[in-house]
C-alpha cells in the first residue's frame, strides 16, 4: 500500500484560499482523471466539500507523488503552487488512512460528529468509481471509511458532540435563543436544491417555519424539493417553488434566506441586500462603521502575517508536520503539513522522511532557537524583584479601557451562506439590519465549540480499524505470491504424475487416482504451515518484505506473480459497488 493524500482543509488553510481553491464537478472530474494519467499515480479519487479539497492517489514514488499531486490541485483550483502550499498537508500511508477514517466519523469536520461527511465520501468514491479510477485500494479504503462512520455514529455517541452544519448555522442566526423559538412563522428562501439546500430547507420546516420557497435554475428540482416538503409527515409548511430569476422578488417576503448553490460567483450582492433592507424598513441599509473597522483590522493583521498558521498538531491525526519525534512510536505511515510538505522541504529533508516512512526510525531535528532560556527567565526575575522593592507591589499589567459600544439594529433579514465559493457578498457582514452567517464565521464559531466526551470513544475506534484495514492490506498484498506458489506446486504434481505414467504405461485408473491424491496431500501438508504463517507475518506492520522473500526462496517468476494480482482485482472489480 502506497496511499497518498495532498489537500487542504478549514484547519490548515483561511475560508479565502479553500473558497479560491473550491473546484466544481467537471474540474473535480478533470482532476481525478489527470491525477492517474500522472506517472507516479495508478488510482486517484478527490473528496471535495465545502470546507476541505483532498485528492487520495496510489502512488509508487513518494516524492514525486507530492510533487505531482500538490502541481496537479494548484493547477485545476486556479490557485498558484507558490501560493497554495503553505496551506496544503500530505498524509501517508497509515497517515493517510488514518486521517481519512477521522474525516468519515466526523473528528476533522468544522462541526465535530457531523454526519453529512458520510454522503460526500459514498459520491466521491461513486464518482471515482465511474471514472474506472479507483482500484483495489481506494476501493477498499473508501468503503471501509463509510463503514468506520458509520460505526462511529451506532456505537457512541458522537451525534451528541456535534450536528449538520445546518443546524450549527441557524443556532448562530439565532444568536443564541432557541432555533424553535426563534424560527417560528418565519418565511424562509431556500437557494439551491441539492443535498445541503434540502437539509436545510427539511431542518427549517422541522423547525416550524411557516413558508418555504425553494428557487433551483433547475425548476424541476425546486418543484421536487417543494413537494416533498409539503407532503411530508412530520412538518405543517406551506412550500412552492420558484425559478432563480424570482430570488430578488422573494427576498423582499422573507425572513430568512439559506443558499447553497454551485454558482462561481455571488448570488446575492451587497447591493441587492442592502436595496431589499431599504425596502423592508423604509430606511438606507448604511454599513455599520464598528464593524468595517474590525474587518479592517483583522485584515490588516492578515496581510501582515501575524495570524499563526493552525497548528498542525492540534488534530486528532494530529497533522503531524516535520517534528516525526512526535510520531515516532508509529511503525509506518506519517504526516507532513505546510511549505515542508512539498516546495518548500528541501530534498534532504525529504529523503529522511522517506527513510523513516521506510524504517519507522524517528528524525533527529534540532532544537527551536529564539525561544528565551533561563538567563532571560532570571533577568525577568530580577527586573520584577528590583520593582517590588521600590514600589512595594508586583506592577500589574493594566488592561485596557474599555470602549464603549454602539449597539447593531435589530437584523430584518438572516442570511445563511453555506456554499463555497460564496454565494453571499462577504461586504453583506458589514450591513446593519442584516446577520450574514457563512462558513467563515461558522469555522470561528466552531473553534470554541464543546467537544464531548464520545470522541475519546472514537477515537479509539478510527484507531482499531486503522490497524486492522492496515494488516488486511499487507495481508491482502502476500496473497499473489502464495497463489503463484501454490499454483507453482500443482504444476510439478502434474508434471510428475505425467511422468510416472510415462515410466508405467500400465497403471489402471484406480491406482494412478490413489497416487495423484497421495502426491497432492503430500505437497498440501508441506505448503500449509508455511503458507498460513507467512499470511500472518505479512499482516504485521514492516511484514512486506515476507512477499519478496517468498519468491526469492521459491524462484518464483513475477510476471507470474503480477497475472494473479491483476485477475483478482480484474474479479473484484466486477462485483464492487458503494457501501
Amino acid at each position: 500500500m502506497s496511499l497518498l493524500v495532498v489537500g487542504l482543509s478549514h484547519r490548515s488553510a483561511p475560508v479565502s484560499v479553500l473558497e479560491r481553491a473550491s473546484l466544481n464537478a467537471n474540474a473535480q472530474l478533470k482532476l481525478v482523471q489527470d491525477t492517474v494519467a500522472a506517472e507516479p499515480a495508478a488510482e486517484a479519487a478527490v473528496l471535495a466539500t465545502c470546507n476541505r479539497i483532498e485528492l487520495y492517489a496510489d502512488v509508487d514514488k513518494f516524492h514525486a507523488g507530492v510533487a505531482e499531486l500538490s502541481t496537479l490541485l494548484a493547477q485545476h483550483s486556479g490557485v498558484g503552487l507558490e501560493e497554495l502550499t503553505p496551506y496544503l498537508y500530505v498524509h501517508y500511508e497509515d497517515r493517510a488512512v488514518h486521517h481519512l477514517f477521522s474525516v468519515a466519523c466526523g473528528l476533522d469536520s468544522m462541526v465535530v460528529g457531523e454526519g453529512q461527511i458520510l454522503g460526500q465520501i459514498k459520491d466521491s468514491l461513486a464518482r471515482a468509481q465511474d471514472l474506472h479510477t479507483a482500484g483495489r485500494l481506494l476501493n477498499d479504503l473508501f468503503q471501509q471509511a463509510l463503514r468506520v462512520g458509520k460505526r462511529a455514529h451506532s456505537e457512541t455517541g458522537i451525534d451528541r458532540a456535534g450536528q449538520s452544519l445546518v443546524t450549527f448555522g441557524l443556532e448562530q442566526l439565532s444568536a443564541g435563543a432557541d432555533v424553535e423559538q426563534w424560527a417560528r412563522g418565519k418565511k424562509a428562501l431556500v437557494i439551491g436544491a441539492g443535498s445541503m439546500s434540502s437539509l436545510a430547507a427539511a431542518t427549517l420546516a422541522r423547525a416550524g417555519v411557516a413558508e418555504i420557497v425553494v428557487a433551483n435554475r433547475t425548476f424541476e428540482r425546486a418543484e421536487r424539493l417543494a413537494r416533498i416538503l409539503s407532503e411530508g409527515d412530520d412538518t405543517d409548511v406551506l412550500a412552492r417553488a420558484v425559478p432563480m430569476d424570482a430570488v430578488p422578488g422573494e427576498l423582499t417576503r422573507a425572513d430568512v434566506a439559506v443558499s447553497c448553490t454551485g454558482a462561481t460567483g455571488l448570488v446575492l450582492t451587497a447591493d441587492s441586500v442592502a436595496a431589499t433592507v431599504e425596502g423592508r424598513t423604509g430606511a438606507p441599509a448604511v454599513e455599520d462603521t464598528a464593524v468595517r473597522e474590525t474587518a479592517a483590522r483583522e485584515t490588516a493583521v492578515r496581510e501582515a502575517g501575524e495570524t499563526p498558521l493552525p497548528g498542525a498538531g492540534s488534530a486528532a491525526d494530529e497533522n503531524c508536520p516535520l517534528d516525526l519525534s512526535s510520531v515516532s512510536s508509529v511503525p509506518s505511515g506519517f504526516s507532513v503539513m505546510g511549505e515542508a510538505a512539498v516546495a518548500g522541504m528541501d530534498a534532504a529533508t525529504l529523503e529522511q522522511h522517506g527513510a523513516w516512512a521506510a524504517g519507522g526510525t524517528a528524525v533527529d531535528r534540532p532544537r527551536e532557537t529564539g525561544r528565551p532560556g533561563p538567563e532571560a527567565d532570571a533577568e525577568l526575575i530580577g527586573a520584577l524583584a528590583a520593582t517590588a522593592t521600590r514600589v512595594g507591589r508586583i506592577p500589574e499589567r493594566r488592561r485596557p479601557e474599555p470602549v464603549a459600544e454602539v449597539p447593531r439594529p435589530q437584523p430584518v433579514l438572516f442570511l445563511l451562506d453555506l456554499a463555497m465559493p460564496r454565494d453571499v457578498d462577504a461586504a453583506v457582514h458589514r450591513l446593519a439590519g442584516v446577520r450574514l452567517v457563512d462558513i467563515e464565521s461558522l469555522a470561528d464559531a466552531s473553534a470554541d465549540a464543546p467537544m464531548a466526551a464520545d470522541v475519546d470513544m472514537v477515537r479509539r475506534i478510527v484507531a482499531d480499524e486503522v490497524a486492522a484495514f492496515g494488516a488486511a492490506q499487507r495481508a491482502a498484498h502476500i496473497t499473489p505470491t502464495v497463489v503463484a506458489l501454490r499454483s507453482m506446486a500443482a504444476d510439478v504434481v502434474a508434471g510428475e504424475i505425467a511422468r510416472l505414467e510415462g515410466r508405467l504405461p500400465g497403471l489402471d485408473d484406480k491406482h494412478r487416482a490413489e497416487i495423484t491424491q497421495t502426491v497432492k496431500r503430500v505437497v498440501d501438508k508441506l505448503l500449509h504451515a508455511p503458507t498460513v504463517r507467512v499470511k500472518q507475518l505479512a499482516a504485521e506492520p514492516g511484514g512486506a518484505g515476507y512477499a519478496d522473500a517468498l519468491r526469492t526462496l521459491f524462484d518464483l517468476d513475477q510476471e507470474t506473480v503480477a497475472s494473479v494480482s491483476r485477475a483478482g482485482n480484474s474479479t473484484t472489480e466486477k462485483n464492487r459497488g458503494p457501501a
